[in-house]
């Protein structure tokens, strides 16, 4: 174990200050994040963006309600096209991010700066029972600096409850705390005063490198920590062979066909890396084949 790794890696930790009423959940990742670097390099800056986002995506499945999955996305027009990072109800975690071809030294952690048309969103689908996924989605502001900062807005603004979020990166770990106002009178009167302000005193270091019960038992002593679950996280991708026929005929056939170089497709997934190769033939039968309705092709959304 490293100085920043936690014993606790790759889980989820559900908890309740019950003197406070104050809710929270805490995520460690390791081998979850480094599977999730594993297919590419970014530049440092979207290193971390990427690590912060898969740690939200996983924070934000133990507050909400999630049978399916949730995800975290930024789209821009700058050098950073694209963040994406997605947790599903079983724990699994994936995520990329996209970058344009020149400008990647400019690209800044600074939301601010990422220009005027970037929009940042949360999206949870849920399975509906012979239907197409229940599909919720919220907006985020970029008015702060910091992916902690806009998540923070995002809670007060849409749930109207005071939230607190930290999320720290270095190296092969990624973290994030998240505590969230009981709604009603529960708690004592200055009870998410006191631990917004402990919140406060957590360093980015600490949070990578205490288990959740030292976190909870040095943070918020006083306070009757209580662990109320916890799941295992690990990386897994979404993709398979029939979602990527399914974009293939997307495609339509002029694209499909030409995607057949020297007599064959070949598709990378950009989240895991697996290839899936067709011939011309295969493809043919593909696009002669009834149109049916199925899940969604694995592109950014």
């Amino acid at each position: 174990m490293t100085e920043t790794s936690a014993p606790d890696s790759d889980r989820l930790s559900r908890f309740l200050l019950q003197r406070a009423g104050v809710r929270g959940v805490r995520v460690h990742l390791t081998e979850t994040w480094r599977r999730v670097l594993a297919n590419a390099r970014y530049p440092a800056s979207v290193e971390v963006l990427l690590g912060e986002a898969c740690a939200a995506a996983a924070l934000f499945t133990g507050h909400a309600k999630v049978d399916g999955r949730l995800s975290v996305q930024l789209r821009a027009s700058g050098p950073l096209r694209a963040l994406f990072a997605e947790c599903t109800a079983a724990g699994t975690i994936r995520g990329i991010a996209r970058i344009a071809e020149t400008g990647a030294e400019t690209i800044s952690r600074d939301l601010r700066t990422l220009g005027d048309d970037a929009i940042l969103a949360l999206t949870i689908e849920n399975p509906a029972q012979g239907r197409d996924p229940m599909r919720y989605q919220g907006l985020v502001g970029l008015q702060s600096e910091s992916l902690s900062g806009a998540f923070e807005d995002y809670f007060r603004q849409s749930e109207q409850l005071p939230t607190r979020v930290l999320l720290a990166v270095e190296g092969d770990h990624a973290a994030g705390l998240m505590l969230q106002k009981l709604p009603g009178d529960e708690g004592d009167e200055d009870g998410w005063n006191r631990a917004s302000i402990l919140f406060d005193t957590l360093s980015t270091s600490e949070l990578l490198r205490w288990p959740v019960e030292t976190l909870l038992t040095r943070l918020f002593p006083d306070d009757d920590p209580q662990l109320l679950g916890e799941r295992p996280l690990a990386f897994a991708c979404s993709c398979s062979r029939e979602r990527v026929e399914a974009m293939l005929v997307s495609l339509g056939e002029t694209e499909a066909r030409a995607a057949a170089v020297d007599g064959e497709a070949s598709i990378t997934c950009e989240f895991c890396g697996r290839v899936y190769r067709f011939s011309a033939d295969e493809i043919e039968r593909l696009l002669a084949a009834p149109v049916a309705s199925g899940e969604a092709s694995d592109r950014l959304q």
